[in-house]
């Protein structure tokens, strides 16, 4: 039989054994990306390969992207607990079924990369052009979503606008050879893509940039369920704090990044998505409002203007307040969030 020393000395190995496990039990959040692979994802790889992640006990599993007004559906369903998306589609969301929106904890995208584009040797000359002309997009793309924002500002009949779905890595080829006469696109992904198929982006291309034609919008960051947020603060804090670090360090050395990425897509073209990421960096996600208030803030007055102006495009019955759309609560003090980017 074993002796009072013995079980002693088994029990507290127990304990001490369970302890340990627990200690070791990772958070685990499935994240989707908002498109397919591409450079300007190097940064959430990055912060997996560190083990920033791991660092802040969490276990992420990423997935590839069908759009980033798809994640706000992605999220709610619960297959996904955070990920890449537009916050334009959380706030259309929020207008309709109030409460179950995921919630932007840190923005990228600070002025949109909305764009129609068109051949140069097209028609389309002015947006009211688009009448009786058709447009591609992928069914999640945020930008086809927010066409109507678009016509209704510039009094364009949407109606009047034909809709073609197609996969997300056909917009430019559709375009190309004439299957349709617009695509609402991404510019981070299609003018890289344009250079990649020998088309010059600027030369052969006309570009309708929604920023440029009154849609002031903020366009896509980090969102998280309105579950996870909830019952794991600390979980999310230390997917913003890992994910601002990658994002920071990537910035400043690019070519590590892609390498970086390279390794999750070996099919990738790594001159062209470095080009793609240093691109996204230059014109959409380093501004002087990021300047002003670091990496993945906003100024709640843009915000507000945004979510009035797609209430009234979109006749939401309900105005969701800024709190409901953004939640900064998560993000690291502005000190560590001030990006440099590489010369």
């Amino acid at each position: 039989m074993l002796s009072k020393r013995h079980l002693i000395g088994l029990f507290a190995g127990l304990v001490l054994s369970a302890s340990g496990a627990v200690a070791q039990e990772k958070t685990k959040i499935k994240f989707t990306l908002d498109w397919k692979y591409q450079g300007i994802h190097a940064f959430v790889f990055w912060a997996a390969d560190k083990g920033y992640f791991a660092n802040e006990g969490l276990d992420v599993e990423i997935d590839q992207g069908t759009g980033s007004a798809a994640t706000v559906t992605r999220i709610v369903s619960g297959t996904y607990d955070a990920g890449l998306g537009d916050v334009n589609a959380i706030i259309q969301y929020a207008g309709t079924k109030p409460g179950d929106q995921p919630k932007m904890v840190y923005m990228l995208y600070n002025t949109a990369p909305f764009a129609l584009i068109v051949k140069n040797s097209s028609p389309i000359k002015t947006l009211k052009d688009m009448e009786g002309r058709s447009m591609g997009t992928p069914p999640g793309g945020a930008t086809g979503q927010l066409f109507p924002a678009l016509a209704k500002l510039n009094g364009v009949d949407a109606s009047k606008v034909s809709i073609t779905n197609m996969a997300p890595n056909l917009q430019e080829q559709m375009l190309m050879n004439g299957q349709v006469d617009s695509s609402a696109i991404f510019s981070v992904t299609s003018y890289i893509n344009l250079v990649g198929m020998k088309v010059d982006p600027d030369k052969d291309i006309r570009w309708f940039y929604f920023s440029d034609l009154g849609v002031d919008l903020y366009s896509n960051g980090v969102m998280v369920s309105a579950k996870l947020l909830a019952e794991k603060p600390k979980a999310v804090a230390g997917l913003v704090k890992a994910l601002n670090r990658a994002l920071i360090e990537s910035a400043a050395d690019p070519d590590a990044a892609i390498a970086g990425m390279m390794k999750v897509e070996p099919l990738m073209n790594a001159a062209l998505e470095k080009q793609r990421l240093t691109y996204a960096f230059r014109q959409h996600f380093v501004t002087k409002e990021t300047d002003e208030n670091g990496m993945g803030d906003i100024k709640d007055d843009r915000m507000a203007r945004s979510i009035k102006l797609l209430v009234d495009t979109y006749n939401l019955p309900n105005t969701p307040k800024v709190s409901d759309i953004f939640d900064r609560s998560a993000m690291p003090p502005k000190s560590e969030r001030i990006l440099k980017l590489a010369k």
